[in-house]
């Protein structure tokens, strides 16, 4: 059947309201207010866990874990080489007792040198400016 103005319609389900409980037996949700007799969800201000099953376990708890949490992971702070390269010895102190002092490089964090692919480098490194 083809369609068109005639027989236009909206989905199911479309055009109902929200359910409206404890409002008379005639609403069909009186009485019990749909929550049933007796037992815990029926009881007024008992409050469940979210993913209780009714006593079977939780699908979160029959799930494996996932994953886990390395205790030896290491973080480190990237730093460009060459922008490091642009800067003169005086500006690469300066520039590490700026980051110290601002707490970006703590002692327990590794510098981690980036070189961007297919670039060179040079960059002498004295004893006095030792990264």
């Amino acid at each position: 059947m083809p369609t068109n103005l005639s027989n236009l319609r909206a989905p199911k389900k479309a055009n109902t309201g929200r359910k409206r409980v404890g409002r008379g037996m005639g609403s069909g949700m009186g009485k019990t207010s749909t929550r049933g007799h007796k037992g815990q969800r029926s009881r007024s201000g008992s409050r469940m866990m979210r993913a209780f099953e009714g006593g079977q376990m939780p699908l979160h708890r029959r799930m494996p874990k996932r994953g886990f949490t390395n205790i030896f992971r290491q973080e480190y702070n990237i730093v460009n080489l060459n922008t490091l390269a642009a800067l003169g010895e005086t500006e690469i102190t300066r520039w590490r007792a700026n980051n110290v002092e601002r707490r970006r490089f703590h002692s327990s964090i590794r510098l981690l040198f980036w070189i961007p692919a297919g670039q060179t480098f040079s960059i002498s490194a004295a004893p006095c400016c030792s990264l």
